[in-house]
């Protein structure tokens, strides 16, 4: 060090103001996140600039960007927190009861839309004094990185082989099926593939320039395309855009069920047939042996089961 004196002026607080503000790259969203007064965390951040000797966060367009030093801070920022974290929890044993460790959990939105909430409700309930995040999950996110950074602890979606360098928990599996609404001409009739190929279908917005879902990825490899003429960013919408249109949403059964309760809407199977779409929890070496870790694992499994009909 620099300054023999530097660690000293250290502390675990600092440290976690520091990783928020960078990973927030904003002093207003860093305040939210941390539950404090956006001028106590614009003062930390000076007290952290001054120690760094670095501006740190340094305006960009609208926005703030992190220098080049203060990315290098990231991922040791993170192992710091995460050490302490688990420094006396995991010596002392997890009790769900009194537990203050925070959750993060990130999840595709193409699961069954009752999940999260029961889960985020079941957490909650056995454990009501640790914070919750629910993180999104697309299919380019980088989930090694926010398992093996602290950034998450189990990431949950659909794979068709999930990676073997991630330790995994396989939840449940589901029929790939077609919802529309109810009066829609293929209820009466149904339909071939070429019909189901040629009618309008809506789809997931993709996450990047020439992204392929599960659906769109099988039809490559049979060398089939179908007709996509609307797309949509909020999965969570598209059964409502459905009940009012003839287009064609493709996907899991159990997530169609969830919405034919309450739309005016019908399930048909798919005259293509695919694989079934198999969801898991993943998670990294890091928190395996962690008692908090373990925990949290059994309740996604436990309600991804309750979720399941007998």
């Amino acid at each position: 060090m620099r300054d023999p004196a530097l660690f000293d002026k250290i502390d675990l607080h600092l440290i976690r103001v520091l990783h928020t503000v960078l990973t927030e790259r904003s002093v207003s969203k860093a305040a939210i996140r941390l539950g404090m007064h956006q001028p106590a965390v614009s003062h930390a951040l000076k007290r952290l600039r001054q120690l760094a000797d670095d501006p740190l966060l340094v305006r960009s367009g609208a926005g703030m960007a992190p220098t080049d030093a203060a990315l290098r801070m990231v991922a040791p920022a993170a192992a710091i927190l995460r050490a302490a974290e688990s420094l006396f929890s995991d010596a002392r044993g997890f009790d769900p009861r009194s537990a203050t460790r925070s959750f993060r959990v990130a999840a595709s939105a193409y699961l069954d839309p009752l999940f999260l909430p029961r889960l985020a409700a079941r957490i909650k309930q056995e454990a009501p004094r640790c914070p919750i995040d629910i993180l999104p999950l697309s299919p380019d996110s980088p989930y090694h990185a926010l398992l093996a950074e602290g950034e998450a602890d189990v990431v949950i979606g659909n794979w068709p082989e999930p990676p073997g360098d991630l330790h995994q928990g396989r939840l449940f599996s589901d029929e790939v099926v077609c919802l529309v609404r109810q009066d829609h001409p293929a209820v009466r009739r149904g339909w071939s593939t070429e019909d189901w190929l040629a009618a309008e279908h809506i789809a997931p917005t993709p996450t990047h320039p020439g992204a392929r879902g599960v659906i769109d990825a099988h039809l490559d490899s049979l060398g089939l395309v179908r007709n996509i003429t609307a797309r949509c960013a909020h999965f969570g919408l598209i059964p409502d855009i459905v009940a009012q249109s003839l287009l064609v949403l493709t996907t899991g059964r159990q997530y169609c069920e969830r919405f034919a309760a309450r739309l005016p809407v019908a399930i048909l199977p798919c005259p293509v047939a695919f694989p079934p779409l198999v969801y898991y929890q993943l998670w990294h070496e890091r928190t395996h042996p962690s008692e908090a870790g373990a925990w949290l694992r059994d309740c996604v499994r436990s309600v991804a089961q309750a979720l399941r009909k007998p």
